[in-house]
C-alpha cells in the first residue's frame, strides 16, 4: 500500500501494458516522429499526456465525489467497473486483427494534434472511471494526494514510452512496420490482464 494505492506494482504494470497497445496515441507519436524527428515525436509525446491528464482528473472528479459523499456507490460502482473491464478484456480476447486508423500529422502542429486525438477519445473517461477503483482502498485513500500519485505515475511512465518510441521510430524506421500477429497478441494479452483485474476485484483483491 503506497499513497492509498492497492497494489502499486500492478499498477504500474497495467499502464505499461496499455502504453503498448496500437492505437490511435501510438500512431500520433511514430507519425509525428516519422515527420518531425525525435523532436516531433517528443512533442507528440507531451500532447498525448496532457490530453491524458485532463481526461484522468474530470474521472477523478467523479471517482472522489462518490468516494467521499456515498461510499455505498463508490461499491458499486467498483463492481460496475469490473463488470466493465471485463466486458473490455473478453472483447480483445475475441478480436480479429484490423487495419489501423490513417492520421493525417501537419507538421509543427505535433503537440496539438496529439493533445486532440488523446482528448477526443469517447471511451477514455469511461475506462479511468472504471480502471482507478481498481486500486483504491476506501480506508487508506489520502484524497487528492493518491489520485496525485497514480496521474503522476502515468505522465511518467507515458514520457518514458514517448521517448523509446520517438528514438526508436528513428532510428529504425524502416523496422517497425506493425504487424498485425504481434498487435492481436498484445490485445489478447490486454484482455487477460483485464479480465484478471476485473476478477480480482469481484474476490475482494
Amino acid at each position: 500500500m503506497w499513497f492509498g494505492i492497492a497494489d502499486y506494482g500492478a499498477f504500474v504494470a497495467a499502464i505499461v501494458l496499455f502504453l503498448l497497445l496500437p492505437g490511435p496515441g501510438n500512431l500520433a507519436l511514430i507519425s509525428s516522429t516519422g515527420k518531425g524527428g525525435v523532436a516531433g515525436g517528443l512533442a507528440a509525446t507531451l500532447g498525448v499526456i496532457l490530453g491524458d491528464q485532463v481526461l484522468m482528473w474530470l474521472a477523478v472528479a467523479g471517482v472522489a465525489a462518490l468516494l467521499l459523499a456515498y461510499p455505498a456507490a463508490f461499491h458499486a460502482l467498483q463492481w460496475l467497473g469490473a463488470a466493465y473491464l471485463v466486458w473490455l478484456g473478453t472483447r480483445m480476447l475475441l478480436a480479429k486483427p484490423g487495419s489501423a486508423p490513417i492520421l493525417h500529422i501537419r507538421p509543427r502542429h505535433y503537440l496539438q494534434q496529439a493533445f486532440l486525438i488523446t482528448l477526443l477519445n469517447p471511451k477514455a473517461i469511461v475506462f479511468y472511471m472504471a480502471f482507478f477503483p481498481l486500486f483504491i482502498d476506501p480506508a487508506l485513500h489520502q484524497g487528492a494526494a493518491t489520485f496525485g500519485v497514480m496521474a503522476l505515475t502515468i505522465a511518467s511512465l507515458t514520457f518514458a514510452y514517448g521517448l523509446c518510441v520517438a528514438l526508436l521510430t528513428y532510428f529504425f524506421a524502416e523496422r517497425l512496420r506493425a504487424s498485425p500477429r504481434v498487435s492481436q497478441a498484445l490485445g489478447r494479452l490486454a484482455g487477460i490482464f483485464l479480465i484478471g483485474f476485473g476478477v480480482k476485484l469481484v474476490l475482494g483483491k
